[in-house]
């Protein structure tokens, strides 16, 4: 009752447009079946039986593949990066549900590279150079495939420069068929004999 006196104030002479009535309406007039569109045509308003489809889900038969572990080595030359980049992949994988099993660093590795400062003689004279490459390892347990590459997407196309990532994936597999039943209870049995001496 009261909705069908609010939508009358709307539609003749409110500032609202007609539109934004529309959709206060729809929001408040539930409909009986939640697969349904609301068509506009032309002034009038109707509801029509077409079922929503969305052409980017697509649904298999075929079962999803689970990860026991999904293990990230992400390494860099800045270490400031790298922390802040832990931070990233730390949280989005709190937004999506994804268990973390560890994180850690592993020691950084030191490459040094020795160079003469003089042309000719002095040969005590040197300039030592070293890059650093840090390290970071996030593992991840239990993930679905579905889960795995939407969260890999994500963190993979938010990756700063000079960082790379490495990606580990523990697949969990059914035991073979031949391989359930104990050897032991297919191999012939062997009779035993006395020896007498």
């Amino acid at each position: 009752m009261a909705a069908g006196c609010l939508w009358r104030r709307l539609c003749q002479g409110s500032a609202f447009p007609v539109n934004y009535a529309s959709r206060i309406m729809q929001k408040q007039c539930f409909l009986p079946n939640s697969n349904l569109m609301r068509v506009q045509l032309a002034g009038s308003h109707a509801d029509t039986q077409e079922p929503k489809t969305n052409p980017l889900v697509s649904i298999s038969d075929e079962p999803e593949t689970l990860y026991k572990r999904l293990s990230l080595l992400v390494k860099g030359h800045d270490k400031a990066v790298l922390d802040s980049y832990e931070y990233f992949a730390v949280l989005a994988a709190k937004e999506l549900g994804i268990s973390i099993e560890k994180v850690h660093k592993p020691p950084k590795k030191i490459e040094r590279l020795t160079l003469l400062k003089s042309v000719h003689i002095y040969k005590k004279h040197r300039v030592q150079y070293e890059m650093r490459t840090h390290y970071l390892c996030l593992e991840l347990k239990y993930l679905t495939s579905s889960t795995a590459a939407v969260y890999l997407e994500y963190v993979q196309r938010n990756l700063p420069e000079g960082v790379a990532m490495e990606v580990k994936k523990t697949k969990i597999e059914k035991i073979p068929e031949h391989i359930q039943e104990p050897v032991w209870d297919t191999l012939p049995q062997v009779e035993e004999t006395e020896v007498k001496s």
